[in-house]
């Protein structure tokens, strides 16, 4: 990998960490404190779509791994990680049936499964118990997907024009 490169996936890296910090630090929009906008992961879409999955898998690997030894908290990694690693693999997935195109459709997607894998790791670490909130979060994930894939879709609009 040449340092530009590297470089450039640094940067990716930082602005998806200072998106994810300034977003934990604000107050919840809804009755439910865990549901967020996942602005985060409009950068990893940009690096989806304009890169490769391989770039957009270090840039969100570093993103989660980062922010977890910064919040210093461990516990949530587990959940980012599953819920990352989800909404990632049906990022590629979709991405790669839509082509590239549609980029709010493959977020839609990525959102859902993201709280799908947040789900299933919340159950693994506290039961069943939390299964009542799986509507909510599919609901969410329809709508918090449409956002940032809008958003992720007018950058990688206009960063095709000036891709370094």
């Amino acid at each position: 990998m040449s340092v530009k490169k590297i470089t450039l996936l640094s940067l990716y890296t930082a602005l998806a960490l200072i998106i994810f910090t300034v977003e934990s630090a604000l107050p919840a929009l809804t009755p439910l404190p865990f549901i967020k906008l996942g602005l985060a992961n409009v950068v990893t879409l940009i690096v989806l779509v304009l890169y490769s999955w391989k770039d957009a898998l270090i840039v969100l690997f570093l993103r989660i791994f980062l922010a977890s030894v910064f919040a210093g908290q461990m516990v949530y990694m587990i959940y980012s990680l599953c819920g990352g690693f989800f909404c990632f693999f049906a990022d590629c997935f979709i991405n790669r049936i839509l082509k590239g195109k549609y980029i709010y459709i493959t977020s839609i997607f990525g959102a859902v499964f993201h709280n799908l894998g947040q789900i299933m790791a919340a159950v693994f670490m506290v039961g069943t118990g939390i299964l009542p909130y799986l509507p909510y979060m599919m609901i969410s994930g329809i709508i918090t997907g449409l956002f940032t894939g809008i958003l992720a879709n007018l950058l990688v609009c206009r960063l095709k024009n000036i891709r370094i």
